[in-house]
């Protein structure tokens, strides 16, 4: 890939990692979750006015990612709420690249080197590597955490390869982007009325600066990751993005007391080893 799409993906995944940190360290992750993606779509309805609308081929892959981002929301949460940050982050995360890189291959012919492949592998094993469970939610809650984490992964494929695809053909990045955004996160303030009641009005106060930070941070991550799927191979910048969890990694050891090792850091030597694989053999 060219050096400056590899540079704005690591921010991305820099941004990412912060955002669902973000969202894990919130007392609710439903709202928390919630406020980040309607404040996302908030800069995007905006512009709308300003962009073009996005041609009409790529109009079935924009609902399409819409509706599995919201099958994402909901097993995200689930997650993060039976297990921590350090487990369900790099399943979810490292079981995306190979199924993207698959479904890349099937749907947009985008076929990968040997060596690309041995990469993206590489660093799917070394993301799911970095998983911590037996942090006392051993058994039930931490199998539903794992469960929930592998469905995570594949909703993230599929929104992956729907946006890759979409973008591609919508003639505009940004129409495309503003658009997703939009349809994405206008509903969150009625899901967060409908799943709390009552409570919404505390709960919304509660988590607004957890809501407007990492909003913003997940619109720009999210952003730059469209936009480089439109000019680089898509499995390759899945591939890449999904170092994020070595960022997160480290969030959940430095601010969420959850432990950093010797395994943690050979898995991330690994990633690093899987990534430089990738781009050596473009």
């Amino acid at each position: 890939m060219d050096p400056l799409v590899v540079l704005l993906v690591l921010l991305a995944a820099a941004s990412h990692a912060t955002w669902n940190a973000f969202v894990k360290s919130g007392e609710d992750k439903l709202v928390s979750l919630c406020l980040v993606i309607f404040t996302t779509s908030l800069p995007a309805l905006f512009a709308l006015p300003f962009l073009p609308l996005p041609a009409a081929e790529s109009w079935p892959f924009l609902m399409v990612s819409t509706i599995v981002h919201y099958l994402y929301y909901a097993v995200l949460v689930a997650a993060y709420r039976h297990g921590d940050l350090s487990l369900a982050y790099p399943i979810a995360r490292g079981s995306a690249p190979v199924l993207v890189a698959a479904g890349a291959w099937l749907f947009a012919g985008e076929g990968l080197a040997a060596w690309q492949w041995i990469g993206v592998v590489t660093v799917s094993v070394g993301i799911m590597s970095l998983a911590n469970p037996g942090r006392g939610r051993a058994g039930d809650g931490e199998a539903k955490a794992i469960v929930f984490a592998l469905l995570t992964g594949l909703t993230i494929a599929a929104y992956s390869l729907a946006d890759g695809l979409g973008v591609r053909l919508s003639g505009h990045e940004f129409a495309y982007i503003a658009w997703l955004f939009v349809f994405s996160g206008l509903p969150m303030p009625f899901i967060i009325r409908w799943r709390r009641g009552g409570e919404s009005a505390r709960l919304v106060r509660a988590h607004l600066r957890i809501g407007i930070f990492g909003g913003l941070i997940s619109g720009l991550a999210y952003a730059i990751v469209i936009w480089s799927m439109s000019v680089a191979p898509i499995a390759m910048v899945v591939s890449l993005r999904e170092t994020s969890v070595l960022i997160a990694a480290a969030i959940g050891s430095l601010f969420l007391k959850e432990p950093f090792g010797p395994r943690r850091i050979a898995a991330a030597a690994v990633i690093v080893a899987g990534a430089a694989l990738m781009n050596l053999a473009g």
